[in-house]
């Protein structure tokens, strides 16, 4: 499973770096498309930041911020545009208060607990008496599936922003051909990396339970 998700981050990397060098057609910066695709979509209260780093790239909706990398922001490779369409399609949903991004924006705070918390409950539960053990091992199982079910939910909101980019960068006509094709290729193979993660946290709850199980069994 660590492989699976190793070679996803690693095939993020080398697509995006293929048509990060490729010139979209119409010069536009991702900065330039994002805002074009709001304006459009009728969103005029989200703010458009350039922030550091390599595919750093989100939207923030308790500060209705889309940030951009600075790969992103201010360049007009078809790759950019790819990524900005994509991080525009969070902005909408926000907008438009789908169902999936208002799941996982309320259970973000009890996620980060559990991200926190729940592998040093497990790891204390196993180190006391049996009784209050598996107590708190049961506890820490518990806000980790939170964690699982994050993840999931996650995945519908990152397949549905891809879907609405490609759908705007298509139908307002900023790719054409070739251009769109690899715009897809970037964001399926970002997708992969959110599979990935989701099989890997699954596995692992899965694995907790087993312990969980064993140690019942002792």
């Amino acid at each position: 499973m660590a492989l699976f998700s190793v070679a996803a981050q690693l095939r993020v990397s080398s697509t995006y770096n293929k048509y990060a060098r490729i010139r979209n057609s119409k010069g536009l910066t991702g900065a330039e498309v994002a805002r074009q695709m709001l304006e459009r979509a009728g969103i005029y209260d989200v703010r458009i930041e350039q922030i550091g780093g390599n595919l750093t790239d989100h939207y923030d909706p308790s500060h209705k911020v889309l940030r951009l990398s600075s790969t992103v922001y201010g360049s007009a490779s078809v790759a950019a545009l790819g990524v900005a369409a994509h991080e525009t399609g969070h902005a909408i949903q926000h907008a438009e208060n789908y169902g999936f991004l208002w799941l996982r924006n309320a259970m973000a705070p009890i996620t980060r607990i559990g991200s926190n918390l729940s592998i040093p409950l497990v790891l204390i539960g196993l180190l006391i008496s049996r009784s209050w053990g598996n107590t708190l091992i049961l506890l820490g199982i518990a806000l980790f599936a939170v964690v699982v079910l994050f993840s999931v939910v996650t995945l519908p909101v990152e397949f549905d922003a891809s879907k609405r980019a490609l759908g705007m960068l298509e139908g307002q006509n900023y790719l054409y051909g070739e251009e769109l094709r690899g715009a897809k290729k970037v964001l399926t193979a970002a997708a992969t990396t959110y599979v990935a993660a989701t099989a890997v946290a699954l596995v692992n709850l899965l694995r907790l339970l087993a312990l969980l199980g064993g140690r019942s069994r002792d």
